[in-house]
């Protein structure tokens, strides 16, 4: 079994869960220590049966439940080099750092895992692809410019986590933003407007077994559910695409889960207690 559970994803914190049978990896801890662990429980998952933190980048809205967690529950955390410089002195309490290569692959349980380069405003933020069998999922969160890297590292996933920051007409006439963040925001370190992402969607779907996008970091202010599925469906329809899935990811309460791979007969016998018992309904 190979699946995603988003536990909440927007400018207020985000964090999702990628697990099978044998392992739960939280990726990304920015909401508080007390919603990660009520989420992931109401999510049918033992938070004290984490097997890894994997951090993205170090903003806030990604990290700020790191400290408290790592103070009750004994969980190496995952990122490069630089990211871990940023994070060290706001969290003294993780006792397990565990740093990887841009690029290169390692294994958590019976996960494959292996983070690439992004575009954005971070020290040196990161998406993630996870492989069980040969079934992947691709993840990223954060990134202002879709560049060759980032299509290649996703190109052969069956789900994309992804974010589709902002509409641009939203963006331009918000009146709460300064003109200066507006430009940060539309930078290419800064995020993914519906359209970018949509065509990003579209030009995978074209390449890949491409089954299920999950919309992620969509604004409060300056984009809505319906105005991102719709863009990202206008650009598969416009290629003939059909068979993919369009969701998006809630700000504040659990999306999914999103079940990639089903589990095999064997695989619910020789570990049927590492998850618990709950049942969800399916999207793949």
């Amino acid at each position: 079994m190979l699946s995603l559970l988003s536990l909440g994803s927007g400018s207020s914190g985000n964090s999702a869960v990628v697990y099978s049978n044998k392992t739960t990896i939280l990726v990304d801890a920015g909401l508080s220590a007390m919603q990660l662990k009520k989420r992931i429980t109401e999510g049918g998952l033992d938070p004290q049966n984490l097997d890894a933190i994997l951090i993205t980048h170090e903003h806030s809205d990604h990290t700020k439940g790191l400290e408290v967690l790592s103070k009750s529950i004994s969980v190496p955390v995952y990122c490069n080099s630089l990211t871990q410089e940023v994070l060290l002195e706001a969290n003294g309490s993780v006792n397990s750092w565990q740093l990887f290569e841009n690029g290169q692959k390692f294994e958590i349980g019976d996960l494959e895992v292996c983070g690439f380069s992004v575009m954005h405003d971070a020290v040196d933020p990161v998406g993630f692809i996870f492989k069980k069998n040969d079934k992947k999922i691709g993840f990223i969160s954060d990134v202002g410019h879709v560049n060759q890297l980032l299509i290649d590292s996703v190109k052969d996933v069956d789900c994309l986590f992804i974010e589709a920051n902002y509409d641009e007409t939203l963006l331009q006439a918000d009146n709460k933003r300064p003109w200066s963040l507006k430009q940060r925001v539309a930078s290419r370190h800064g995020h993914l407007s519906n359209k970018q992402t949509a065509e990003t969607i579209g030009s995978l779907a074209d390449l890949s077994n491409l089954k299920s996008v999950i919309l992620s970091h969509l604004s409060n202010d300056c984009n809505t559910p319906e105005v991102a599925r719709a863009e990202v469906i206008l650009a598969l329809s416009n290629r003939g695409i059909s068979h993919v899935e369009v969701n998006c990811a809630n700000r504040n309460e659990l999306t999914g889960p999103f079940i990639i791979e089903r589990e095999s007969p064997q695989d619910v016998n020789s570990n049927s207690d590492h998850l618990a018992q709950a049942e969800f309904p399916l999207f793949s």
